[in-house]
């Protein structure tokens, strides 16, 4: 008779998921580490368990042992440097966290990094979750998301920071909105609007409001600020339902230093790269995560796989991608540290990258990864196999900073910039790039987006009406943050709602209403956004028309039929008879200008015989003082 295999511990980690976590590539590590309803030796209780090998001891506190270190311990399990601990009778809702003896006799209280849901702040214990119950009923959108090609699809994203879109009055929870209370209204505003996506900033737990989310202290926890985890799911399968897709802000480059966080979680260097000049980031004050250790990959890439399928989130904006690409960013000469080969790289979170975007293209389920990458780094949406980094789309942030610049000018001086507006379609087919607009463009004194238009009153608004509709023209996925469609006068701040009630204003109205207008004209052509990354899907009708401040344009798809073409006016000056040069005889219906938007019945205008602009044919135009003109054909 074969002998059998003793067991370890109380068998829920076996020696194979051991194994995989120990070699970075156990992608459901999420339902061994951390806290999980079990039953063990006939009794129904909570099994517990962490990564800590450098800990002389580890015990579970919470409310039914005082919060004594010592009373619950735990046992490794064997050289694994996995503590575990099963205590009977625990249930859901509890609060919990570790302590954990360092190798010097010190104890630290953790939190649980693999928690499923956290204390209310300032209460920073972790809480025991049930994540596996919930009744999702969005499959026709999870099927659709699997075979639908995204780089061929509208893609037009509506940023929004939950705790500040809209409060409520009341005194609780400083009037945050539930998730589940968000769902509703914000499902109805973005569809409303014609936006396809909603992209949610700093959704991970995070103790300090300030940071935005993006000093994340729990990972795999949906911030209590709204809600359980299953009032998250609640709101992303309610979204789903209504045919919007949800895109949430990941954070891999770095985590703050809280004593109940990751840092030194040990008592020593464990998530975070052990050197300081690489393992803490100066201008952040923050710690950054070791991508050379595979226990850390392994969380992290655990984590983008534990928001895409247990969540069902249609993808992750990667944040401060360069910060994590480059060993010197952010530091001073002589306090960064070199790759083998002498190099600024860092060639251990290129693989990192490659790993990561590999697994979710693997898993097949159409969820999209997207970099905030803002250097001329090569081939970030390139296939990891031909040495890119695998991301499917990248911000563009040249183009933004280019175009804010541009846009910010007295009318009177774009015409020494114009190559500004221009630049960005020498290089729209080296990525798949999302045009961005995002809340780091209005913050920090950098005024909203409203006010960075010159002029007086009035002619902020007719400004934004032509830079959106440039934007919306330009190849490229499309993103907006919460108030730039409606013309949010004062900066973003995180500690109050949006000015909701200026969409009761005429201007704000009608730039809200051409911004809808826009979005929806987006979504209905095809041109706009079938080839947003190939030379045929754009042609410059005139790209050299400096001295006037306009522009002309035409956006195909694959089928060249019903083409637009674009014509901008960024001046106050009237063009009663604008002249712009066509490809082809017939009728070009004008759709869209600016002071009317989307037009109820479209006016037809026959393109005459003759050059103009380098084509065959022309269509005369009265092209009012920052006029925008969108015709069919």
């Amino acid at each position: 008779m074969a002998k059998t295999k003793k067991q370890t511990g109380t068998g829920f980690i076996t020696d194979v998921d051991r194994y995989l976590f120990g070699n970075g590539t156990h992608y459901e590590i999420f339902d061994k580490l951390g806290a999980h309803p079990k039953t063990y030796n006939g009794k129904k209780g909570m099994y517990f368990a962490v990564w800590a090998p450098h800990a002389q001891a580890v015990s579970l506190v919470c409310d039914r042992n005082d919060w004594v270190p010592g009373a619950d311990p735990m046992t490794m399990l064997e050289t694994s440097g996995i503590w575990e601990v099963f205590i009977p009778k625990m249930g859901l809702g509890e609060l919990y966290k570790f302590a954990i003896t360092t190798s010097s006799g010190k104890v630290l209280f953790k939190a649980d990094p693999y928690a499923f849901s956290s204390e209310y702040r300032p209460g920073t214990a972790s809480v025991t979750a049930d994540i596996d119950h919930f009744s999702w009923s969005d499959s026709a959108w999870m099927e659709k998301r699997r075979e639908e090609d995204v780089l061929k699809s509208p893609m037009s994203i509506y940023e929004v920071h939950l705790g500040s879109w809209r409060k409520k009055d009341r005194e609780e929870k400083d009037g945050f909105y539930t998730y589940i209370e968000a769902a509703h209204e914000l499902a109805d505003y973005v569809k409303e609007m014609g936006y396809t996506h909603v992209e949610l900033m700093g959704i991970a737990e995070h103790p300090f409001d300030g940071s935005w989310g993006y000093q994340v202290t729990g990972y795999y926890a949906p911030t209590s600020r709204y809600g359980t985890p299953k009032d998250f799911m609640y709101f992303v399968n309610y979204l789903h339902k209504k045919g919007i897709g949800i895109i949430l802000d990941w954070v891999p480059a770095h985590f703050p230093r809280d004593a109940h966080g990751l840092a030194d979680f040990d008592g020593q260097p464990l998530y975070e790269y052990a050197d300081p000049r690489k393992g803490e980031h100066p201008d952040w004050g923050t710690k950054v995560f070791d991508y050379g250790k595979n226990e850390v990959k392994n969380f992290l890439i655990a984590n983008a796989l534990f928001w895409v399928e247990k969540f069902h989130v249609d993808g992750l904006r990667v944040d401060a991608v360069a910060s994590m690409l480059y060993l010197d960013y952010g530091r001073t000469p002589g306090n960064w540290v070199p790759n083998i080969y002498g190099g600024h790289e860092n060639l251990e979170a290129i693989e990192f990258f490659k790993h990561l975007n590999s697994v979710l293209t693997g898993r097949k389920t159409g969820a999209v990864m997207i970099a905030e990458e803002s250097t001329a780094w090569p081939k970030v949406t390139g296939a990891p196999e031909d040495d890119g980094l695998g991301f499917t789309f990248k911000w563009n942030m040249g183009w933004m900073h280019d175009f804010l610049e541009y846009m910010k000018l007295d009318p009177y001086f774009r015409k020494y910039n114009h190559n500004k507006m221009t630049f960005g379609l020498t290089y729209f087919t080296s990525e798949n790039y999302i045009l961005v607009l995002s809340h780091d463009e209005v913050v920090h004194l950098k005024c909203s987006m409203i006010n960075k238009m010159p002029g007086i009153y009035e002619d902020k608004f007719a400004n934004l009406k032509c830079a959106y509709t440039f934007m919306m023209g330009h190849p490229g996925k499309k993103l907006l943050f919460m108030g730039q469609d409606f013309g949010q006068w004062h900066e973003w701040d995180e500690k109050v709602s949006l000015d909701w009630y200026l969409t009761g204003e005429d201007l704000h109205a009608s730039l809200q209403s051409y911004v809808k207008d826009l979005l929806h004209l987006y979504q209905k052509y095809p041109a706009l956004y079938r080839l947003d990354n190939d030379w045929n899907g754009f042609q410059w009708v005139n790209a050299n028309d400096g001295d006037r401040s306009i522009f002309s344009f035409i956006r195909r798809d694959e089928t060249g039929k019903r083409s637009l073409l674009f014509v901008i006016n960024f001046t106050p000056m009237e063009r009663s008879d604008y002249r712009v040069g066509v490809p082809k005889r017939g009728v070009y219906s004008l759709i869209l200008n600016s002071q009317e938007g989307l037009l109820k019945k479209s006016v037809p205008y026959r393109a005459k015989k003759g050059e103009c602009d380098g084509q065959p044919y022309s269509v005369s135009y009265p092209l009012a003082p920052y006029g925008t003109a969108v015709f069919r054909f």
